[in-house]
């Protein structure tokens, strides 16, 4: 039996791309309170299938997929460059593959407009009318108004016109931010790229026993479960392991602990592999909105996406990028490794010195690669204490010098000195726990 939580969602998803939704609308259309009708499109607007705008509303959009996610749809462009939209609201769900900058003349111009397409323009009142004719959206910079004809073309073609006050070279630069920013977070593995989905889980009913499991490992190799209950929602995990022991008639309500660390299909993966080491976890259960159980990530899946994702090459450089581009190792390979970084302006602080979150970085990344070296595994820092002794200015050159001083079977501690000019400047501690498949 569904929950309503579930219905609305569902009466969301099969509403059609680009109509406007609103609380009291779902509210009473499903018979609901308004409180949960808006946990529901909030939910939908976290899945991806829903998108709220200021001074627009809410309006059902179509879920990105990860091969368009760079693509930027209309109504996100009205949020990036704070815009009004004129006409054609109807058309805000479209995605736009390229813009084009109307700073030619108008022949020239519409050689370079096509469908899909988003014109930004000033006041050509003839170039908003014929980028619409053509296919195109348009953008009207420096807080112009279009003619009312104009308006009235782009809502019979659900094109979106829009408006704002920045000059045009603004808006470019804010839009093609916005589109570098998506390429970086189309590089970033979700649970959901690399989960096991539900036809190809096994799991377990609550109302099994300990029997069950048993079989169920000797039959597929597996040692680890999700328990489900008649609703498939999550009540834990079960392992081969927790029911040596026991009774084969003993009920599994006896047995498994119940509200098992769980993930959604859009937690990165980073944050669940960490869940996953820090709880000494072997398989997660994925989940949806009402925690009905809809995949699983297991240890050796997510590892083996990681390690994948390291060989790729990058298409959008984030700030950990920028700073570990500049730190190269002196013997590449060897245990007793030492690292060295330039001190560029892009890594100080309002002061013109080293920033101490960047060091922090810097120390992290040493420390991890000194692990990998050292002693051939993955590893993930899970305890840090950095010690800022001295500012380091900017042009100097530091120096990393990490020290494994106790390595256990799971666990490892090191320290890092940091040098400057031969003086010790910074020290940090770490505790890093082994990542095992």
């Amino acid at each position: 039996m569904t929950t309503k939580h579930e219905q609305i969602l569902k009466y969301i998803e099969d509403l059609p791309i680009g109509e406007k939704i609103s609380v009291r609308q779902v509210a009473k259309a499903l018979q609901v309170s308004e409180g949960t009708a808006y946990r529901a499109i909030k939910e939908a607007e976290t899945l991806g299938f829903v998108s709220t705008i200021e001074r627009v509303g809410t309006i059902r959009i179509e879920r990105k997929r990860r091969e368009t996610l760079e693509m930027l749809t209309f109504a996100e462009v009205v949020s990036i460059v704070d815009g009004v939209v004129l006409g054609g609201r109807e058309g805000l769900h479209k995605r736009l593959n390229k813009f084009v900058i109307g700073a030619m003349k108008l022949d020239d111009m519409m050689k370079y407009v096509e469908p899909g397409n988003l014109l930004i323009v000033g006041n050509r009142d003839e170039a908003h009318r014929m980028a619409l004719l053509a296919g195109a959206a348009v953008l009207i910079t420096g807080g112009f108004e279009a003619r009312e004809t104009t308006k009235q073309l782009a809502d019979e073609l659900k094109l979106p016109i829009i408006s704002c006050s920045y000059d045009t070279f603004t808006v470019a630069s804010m839009i093609n931010r916005a589109i570098f920013d998506n390429l970086i977070k189309k590089e970033i593995l979700r649970v959901e790229d690399v989960m096991i989905p539900l036809d190809k889980t096994v799991y377990v009913a609550l109302s099994a026993d300990a029997g069950a499991v048993m079989r169920l490992s000797q039959e597929t190799g597996h040692h680890h479960f999700p328990v489900v209950t008649e609703e498939g929602v999550v009540y834990g995990v079960v392992s081969s392991r927790d029911v040596i022991g026991h009774d084969p008639a003993t009920p599994l309500r006896a047995i498994v602990r119940p509200n098992a660390t769980y993930a959604r299909p859009h937690y990165t993966l980073a944050a669940s592999a960490h869940a996953m080491i820090w709880e000494g976890i072997h398989l997660m259960p994925v989940v949806d909105g009402a925690r009905r159980l809809i995949g699983v990530l297991t240890r050796k899946d997510v590892l083996k996406a990681m390690q994948i994702l390291q060989k790729q090459p990058q298409i959008g450089d984030t700030f950990d990028d920028l700073m570990f581009s500049h730190l190269s190792e002196d013997i590449p390979g060897k245990s007793d490794a030492r690292f060295s970084a330039a001190v560029v302006p892009q890594m100080s602080n309002r002061f013109g010195v080293l920033s101490n979150g960047v060091l922090t970085n810097l120390l992290l990344e040493s420390a991890r690669r000194a692990l990998k070296g050292a002693l051939r595994g993955d590893y993930e820092i899970e305890d840090a204490h950095v010690y800022f002794l001295r500012p380091v200015p900017i042009d100097a050159r530091i120096e990393i010098v990490p020290v494994i001083f106790d390595a256990g079977r799971k666990t490892v501690q090191l320290e890092n000195d940091v040098y400057a000019e031969g003086k010790l400047v910074a020290k940090g501690y770490f505790r890093a726990h082994l990542w095992e498949g």
